[in-house]
């Protein structure tokens, strides 16, 4: 799995998946990641990722911040995850967090 980070979404990330043989019938558990300089902010963003299709974890980094991964099961569309991102940078940036990028699994 590779991260992409949000702001590579329309430029071309997709066109290559196809072309690599990504199933985009399917749904797929996508990884969202954030940063926060704190594990609080972290743990209080969590909060916002409940459901039947979201789960959130949080751990630390080496450097001594903190990594929030939401997985969302989700149909891979460049609306989606823009979407998606924008609903999550809403709840991570009052809480001092930011955006890392994104990242889904293709089984070969």
């Amino acid at each position: 799995m590779s991260t992409i980070m949000h702001d590579e979404v329309g430029g071309g990330v997709l066109r290559r998946m196809k072309e690599g043989g990504f199933d985009f019938a399917s749904v797929h558990p996508i990884e969202f990641y954030a940063i926060f300089p704190d594990e609080e902010g972290a743990v209080r963003a969590t909060r916002n990722f409940r459901g039947e299709s979201l789960h959130a974890l949080v751990t630390e980094r080496d450097d001594g911040g903190w990594y929030l991964q939401v997985s969302k099961v989700m149909h891979v569309t460049q609306i989606g995850i823009g979407d998606f991102e924008q609903d999550m940078e809403s709840v991570v940036s009052p809480l001092g967090g930011k955006l890392d990028g994104w990242g889904v699994t293709q089984e070969l």
